[in-house]
């Protein structure tokens, strides 16, 4: 089934887990590893996983499932058996994180509360996000379907991510737009991430622009200016006025 060179790898991947808790966590500094050991739940979900995820791939049933649920109703943290997780994880906080089956993160990663690493739909096959090394997502942030993201990338607290995201680039919003790569603002129309194109408010100001205009043609045919039709409730209200008048 697995052999001392799993156990092996396991415990090398649990030590970096620690170590990184030690190095991206502020509230770690001057702890020890056996108090980050019994009393950190992202590192709780993390030696679960790990557990679960060996079994997993030997081919185990019912036990990385079981040990997935078991970890989820303690830590607040649901990592499916078969996501593939590399060294140095941190999940700081951990409540409310959620990582699908096929999701792929790599090395050094940094994960807040509230992150979904989530599909679309009931699509088969890889169907989970794919983060590169060093990828820091903010809190409440919603990574979904099979989009890679680059090495290095941040993505903002609470921003829905749905694409592609490139190496060393920061993304904000709903839906998530680069404001930063490298470093740098970009130019084109990711640049501005404030001022997002509201489709629907443009529809209607076009359809009040019309409507003005169609209104000033009445009026020059008429010779006389449109009168502005009276205002009618949209029902009839029985009784005495609720407001008092």
């Amino acid at each position: 089934m697995f052999g001392l060179s799993t156990l092996a790898r396991v415990a090398s991947e649990l030590r970096r887990d620690v170590g990184a808790a030690h190095q991206r966590d502020p509230a770690a500094r001057g702890v020890s590893s056996a108090e980050i050991l019994t009393s950190w739940p992202g590192v709780h979900a993390l030696i679960s996983h790990r557990l679960a995820h060996m079994l997993f791939e030997a081919g185990v049933p019912v036990a990385p499932r079981s040990i997935a649920y078991v970890s989820r109703t303690i830590t607040g943290v649901e990592i499916h058996p078969a996501a593939k997780i590399g060294k140095g994880l941190l999940i700081d906080h951990g409540s409310g994180v959620v990582i699908g089956e096929t999701a792929e993160i790599g090395d050094d990663v940094t994960i807040y509360q509230g992150v979904t690493l989530g599909g679309t739909g009931f699509a088969t096959g890889k169907r989970h996000p794919t983060l590169g090394d060093e990828v820091t997502v903010g809190s409440g942030a919603r990574l979904l379907g099979p989009i890679e993201v680059g090495r290095g990338a941040k993505i903002g607290a609470n921003s829905v991510v749905i694409t592609d995201v490139p190496a060393d680039a920061t993304v904000v919003g709903n839906p998530g737009h680069v404001v930063r790569v490298d470093g740098r603002k970009p130019v084109g129309p990711d640049a501005d991430w404030i001022h997002l194109p509201d489709p629907v408010a443009d529809a209607i100001k076009r359809l009040s622009e019309r409507i003005e205009s169609l209104d000033a043609r009445v009026s020059e045919l008429s010779g006389d200016e449109a009168e502005a039709a009276p205002v009618r409730p949209l029902r009839s209200v029985r009784g005495p006025n609720p407001a008092g008048g």
